[in-house]
């Protein structure tokens, strides 16, 4: 169901995350947003940095936006997006290196590099009694996020089938991970809900494993297929909602995680098997390899198709003329109704600092309104690119050069 997305041709958004603000030093380590929200300074902060996250995005001129992932802790190249459902439901102990025989095949890198530091440095807490929900706060921090701003927040959040990578089973409940998986999707599934019930109608579940397993495995494996049925499981009840799912090929601290990132094999489980409105995919990184398999689909697509337009890993700040060159190509296989554009994966999670994300996020809204113009198609408002707004006007210079955003 279009609901976000359902009146705008070409709509303008960034993934997720985005980075804080240098006053923005708490975090919430575990505890409950309500325990965190009574501490007076935690309270000031967390709230000032919403405001600021949602006004920059405003600003930057997009047309869907997020809450930033403020309630995920500042941790080594992003942990706590994994992390922040384990440290509160119940079933989980401890935080511990994972052995190397447990870990997926894909996550092995060599010693003096970057991965094999993060991957090293990582712990995860052991499955040591079964999976219950607990509260994750969802509907609360929609709430703190959506009441800045008219224009609608799209809540992410982990899905849980890729939690379940990092975890060993220390208990005689669970035989295998499938069970783990099964029941951490039903525990996100009741958050999902809630998030639901308070009014959220745009939902991004992030980095479903088909695309990893399906370049493991292959895309009809009995693995692949349960994948997909813990997914569906996880998103049930959702009907009135626009279901985003987000997918890349990595983001801890602006990292690619893997070496084969082709869509190939995963493209019809993503369009045809798993339940959605709008997928997401890594496009600007990979040099848009693949957006030609749109082609077969372009007059019935039953989803939207969100690209990445910058990428979250290069830290040159695009050019509105840059991302329009990359919706020019989209444009090619995938009708502008069907088109939104975004980055490629998140601005946080130690990715780049505040401002390139900023002009990053901006030249995002700036390349959607000139190919609008293109297509005759109406532009929306960019205060980022008016040259009556700029932070420092040079005297004597006039607006003669700008061009409207």
């Amino acid at each position: 169901m279009f609901i976000a997305t359902a009146d705008l041709i070409l709509p303008s958004t960034t993934t997720g995350s985005f980075p804080r603000p240098r006053w923005y030093d708490v975090g919430m380590w575990g505890r409950p947003l309500d325990t965190c929200m009574l501490d007076i300074r935690f309270r000031e902060k967390f709230q000032d940095a919403m405001a600021v996250v949602i006004s920059d995005q405003e600003r930057a001129g997009l047309d869907i936006l997020s809450h930033g992932d403020l309630h995920v802790d500042e941790d080594l190249a992003g942990r706590a997006w994994h992390h922040y459902p384990l440290q509160r439901w119940a079933g989980f102990e401890g935080d511990h290196l994972q052995p190397e025989e447990t870990t997926a095949p894909w996550l092995h890198y060599p010693p003096g590099t970057l991965l094999n530091e993060i991957y090293t440095g990582w712990r995860w807490p052991h499955v040591v009694e079964k999976i219950e929900h607990r509260p994750l706060d969802y509907p609360k921090l929609w709430r703190l996020a959506q009441a800045r701003t008219r224009k609608p927040v799209k809540f992410g959040t982990c899905c849980s089938q890729v939690m379940a990578l990092f975890l060993d089973i220390h208990t005689p409940k669970y035989k295998d991970k499938r069970q783990v998986i099964w029941d951490m999707a039903e525990a996100m599934n009741k958050e999902l809900l809630a998030l639901r019930h308070a009014g959220c109608r745009c939902i991004q579940i992030e980095e479903p494993t088909f695309h990893f397993m399906a370049n493991t495995y292959g895309k009809d494996h009995e693995e692949v297929q349960f994948m997909v049925d813990a997914f569906n499981r996880e998103v049930q009840g959702l009907d009135d909602v626009e279901l985003w799912i987000h997918t890349c090929w990595g983001n801890p601290n602006m990292q690619r995680v893997m070496e084969d990132t082709g869509y190939a094999n995963s493209i019809e489980i993503y369009l045809e098997r798993c339940r959605g409105d709008v997928w997401t995919l890594e496009m600007k990184d990979r040099g848009q390899k693949d957006i030609e398999l749109f082609a077969p689909f372009k007059n019935d697509l039953k989803k939207k198709i969100c690209i990445g337009a910058v990428s979250h890993r290069m830290l040159q700040a695009d050019r509105p003329e840059d991302v329009a060159v990359e919706i020019r190509k989209a444009l090619k296989y995938i009708p502008p109704e069907k088109l939104l554009v975004s980055n490629d994966c998140g601005f946080g999670r130690q990715g780049c600092n505040r401002e390139i994300a900023f002009y990053k996020a901006s030249a995002i809204a700036q390349g959607c309104n000139i190919v609008r113009r293109e297509l005759g198609l109406p532009t929306t408002c960019v205060p980022a690119a008016d040259p009556a707004l700029q932070v420092d006007v040079v005297p004597g210079r006039t607006a003669q050069a700008a061009k409207p955003s």
